[in-house]
């Protein structure tokens, strides 16, 4: 009898404990702190998310936009990802100051970096506003009419919410549209680049070690954020000062062990977790595999001409890692939900589903949405890849029609706003284009089109497929655009843009660069956008109204978590190794050793710098190293995506133990199904990013402004 309780007890723990989902810091208290108690973690809800004193919440900004950053020091010192911060070390390097390949550390205050349009944003409080954005939506008719009263709401509340005058209202759903929270915010416009380490650190691995594990990469970089003499946001000016944060991170080097408890906090982009499996299905068969064969094309082709020229290099860097991060994390994703039965999955929910609306006798208003669900993702396929095709095409992936569009958009704007918004828009264009052309190099880009042209031909829909590509040579064709469009230069494009408006719209129409973009433009918007656009938004009300029948049918039990949206959230789970395939398992830590096993001397992937070598072969970790050995990386089984690069990772005291960067491919198909089993994220160890800081750079003023808890040393 004393062991069925036994068993009875630890099954009930287990239901308790819990892993993945992406919660609301302000939420946490019950069903989430006591599932966080249970995998280990020793602080409370209130020290994780606070008002009235205090939190972590406080030490944890929204790193320009797409990444997340964590406050280290009480000197306003910030740490997020190599790669987050990759454009700010990429715009200081130069051939003869390369920052990417030889890393840059200040070793004072007065040698950091500023950098142009660089922000970083805090969280200061959290209010469910739900009622009062949806007031007066329910009696509209339409599915447009709803959504317009929703975003008057949204602008009437933004505007007479109370807040500092420094600070910020932002008003976001949840729940495809079953909920509304108000964040008010403050955004610091002065961040300094502090310390890099070489790319052969940062990015070792580079593209083929991307989404993969083992992983060996010290993804880490430093800034600093600077205030007014008050402590609050302002433009940069040598008179600021360094922010003083309400909270910062003591960083534990005691280190990690398997099955230790592990949350993570950040901005999570976009996850689609509650996809009907016809939706999920598409994905795999239809609109996956178009984008991998595009963005293949354009890699192959970027990556032979950067492997050449270190110019051509430095230019494409930061393009090429970005266009490379979601080729690979497709191409998992593909792969994780086939592996897992992610639709068979969806399907079995949709029965069961199915059995609580008739049960609960609400057959009239959610008896019929997995029909239309089936019904509108059959009549979206075409359109839907048509869209992703084009995107991919014409606005990512070919630098001279992502161009072309924009001066596209310039002409549609003389005709919907007249001849003042295009003249205004004109000279913005002519002074932002400096930028663009730096890292632009028509050799390239025309091989690129080559390849991504023919692409555009065979995989875009017949029936949308604009005439001047029928038949299409893409050779002859790349060569004549190349040579002769004014698009392929700075100079070219302002003489192009120079004149009065009848002037510019007759040369910009009688370029044949131009000419492409136009037509591929003009079929997409009145052959493919307005008919997605009309499903898309049934899909949207049909999506909010299922959202809302799972909610409602589901007991209180059930963890029904809100899909990302470049909030703030908390993660959370426990260091785990994980089996990918038949007689294969992964161990969840990696160590220098790992380092040295992949080095390839002179690799535009795999180098390692001498003095990383030297003390290694010395074994000179400083306080680092545990039992010989200098861990580097570490996985976990906390449900992250986009957006949390640059995510703290905490034990279960609050303390930093390492820095998200990735997760492993097998599971990259957490963004739309999350499975304990193979879903791991990817970290940077708190001592390696301290080994490198202090052995390796040797700067010890930054050392010397940290926290660091170290491991009690026995007697």
């Amino acid at each position: 009898m004393k062991y069925i309780k036994l068993v009875f007890l630890f099954i009930a723990l287990q239901v308790q404990a819990q892993q993945g989902g992406m919660w609301i810091p302000s939420l946490l208290k019950g069903m989430n702190e006591t599932e966080m108690k249970n995998l280990g973690m020793r602080i409370t809800a209130e020290q994780i998310y606070s008002v009235n004193q205090s939190s972590l919440k406080d030490a944890v900004p929204h790193f320009d936009g797409g990444c997340t950053a964590e406050v280290i020091s009480p000197k306003g010192l910030i740490l997020t990802n190599h790669h987050c911060g990759f454009d700010n070390i990429q715009s200081h390097s130069s051939v003869e100051h390369d920052y990417l390949t030889d890393g840059f550390w200040a070793y004072k205050m007065e040698d950091e970096l500023p950098n142009k349009d660089l922000v970083v944003t805090f969280i200061v409080r959290i209010e469910d506003v739900t009622k009062k954005i949806l007031d007066g939506v329910s009696g509209l008719a339409t599915e447009t009419e709803k959504q317009k009263k929703i975003q008057d709401n949204i602008s009437a509340l933004s505007t007479s919410s109370p807040k500092e005058s420094w600070q910020e209202n932002r008003i976001r759903t949840f729940y495809d549209g079953n909920q509304y929270l108000l964040f008010v915010t403050e955004t610091f416009k002065d961040v300094r680049l502090v310390g890099a380490p070489p790319s052969s650190i940062g990015k070792f691995g580079s593209d083929t070690d991307n989404w993969v594990w083992p992983r060996h990469t010290g993804d880490f970089s430093l800034f600093r954020i600077y205030a007014d003499k008050d402590n609050r946001p302002a433009a940069y000016s040598k008179d600021n000062v360094p922010y003083k944060p309400k909270h910062f991170l003591p960083i534990s080097a005691k280190g990690i062990k398997e099955n230790d408890f592990t949350m993570v906090m950040g901005y999570p982009g976009r996850t689609q977790e509650y996809l009907p499996s016809y939706a999920v299905e598409q994905i795999i068969t239809e609109l996956n595999p178009a984008k991998i064969e595009v963005r293949d094309a354009a890699l192959k082709v970027q990556d032979g001409f950067m492997r050449k020229d270190n110019a051509i290099k430095i230019q494409y860097a930061s393009k090429y890692a970005s266009v490379a991060n979601y080729w690979k994390k497709w191409i998992g994703e593909t792969k994780g939900l086939k592996k897992s039965n992610a639709v068979a999955v969806k399907q079995k929910f949709e029965k069961d589903f199915q059995q609580k609306v008739v049960k609960a006798g609400k057959q009239a208003e959610y008896g019929n949405l997995l029909t239309d669900f089936q019904k509108n993702y059959s009549e979206i396929k075409d359109y839907a890849l048509a869209r992703d095709v084009f995107t991919e095409v014409a606005l990512r992936n070919t630098e001279l029609l992502s161009l072309g569009y924009k001066i596209y958009q310039l002409e549609q704007l003389h005709t919907t706003k007249g001849e003042q918004a295009f003249t205004d828009r004109k000279n913005n264009l002519i002074n932002g284009l400096g930028d663009f052309y730096k890292d632009f190099n028509a050799t390239v880009d025309e091989k690129v089109f080559e390849q991504l042209i023919a692409i555009y031909a065979k995989r875009y829909p017949k029936q949308f497929l604009p005439s001047s590509l029928e038949n299409l040579d893409a050779k002859a064709l790349s060569s004549s655009i190349y040579g002769n469009s004014k698009l392929v230069s700075y100079d070219k494009i302002k003489d192009l843009l120079t004149g009065d408006t009848k002037t510019v719209l007759d040369k910009i129409n009688s370029d044949n660069g131009y000419q492409l973009i136009k037509s591929m433009a003009d079929a997409y918007s009145k052959n493919v956008a307005p008919k997605y656009d009309e499903i898309n938004l049934k899909n949207i009300a049909l999506q909010r109204t299922y959202m809302k029948a799972i909610l409602e049918l589901s007991p209180k039990s059930a963890r029904i978590f809100p899909d990302a949206n470049s909030t703030l959230r908390v993660t959370y789970g426990k260091v785990k190794g994980y089996k990918p395939n038949d007689a294969v398992y992964y161990e969840p830590i990696t160590y220098l050793d790992g380092v040295m096993e992949k080095y390839v001397p002179g690799d535009y992937e795999f180098d390692v710098p001498k003095k990383l070598i030297d003390l290694y072969n010395a074994k000179d970790y400083g306080k680092y190293g545990t039992k010989g050995k200098m861990p580097v990386a570490f996985i976990a089984t906390n449900h992250t995506t986009g957006g949390n690069s640059g995510s703290p990772a905490l034990d279960a005291d609050g303390n930093l133990i390492g820095l998200n960067f990735d997760r492993v491919w097998e599971g990259t198909m957490s963004d739309i199904y999350y499975d304990p089993a193979i879903c791991r994220n990817i970290m940077v160890d708190a001592r390696y990013i301290l080994f490198i800081i202090d052995k390796y750079a040797g700067a010890k003023n930054l050392i010397d402004e940290l926290k660091i808890i170290y491991p009690v040393k026995k007697k």
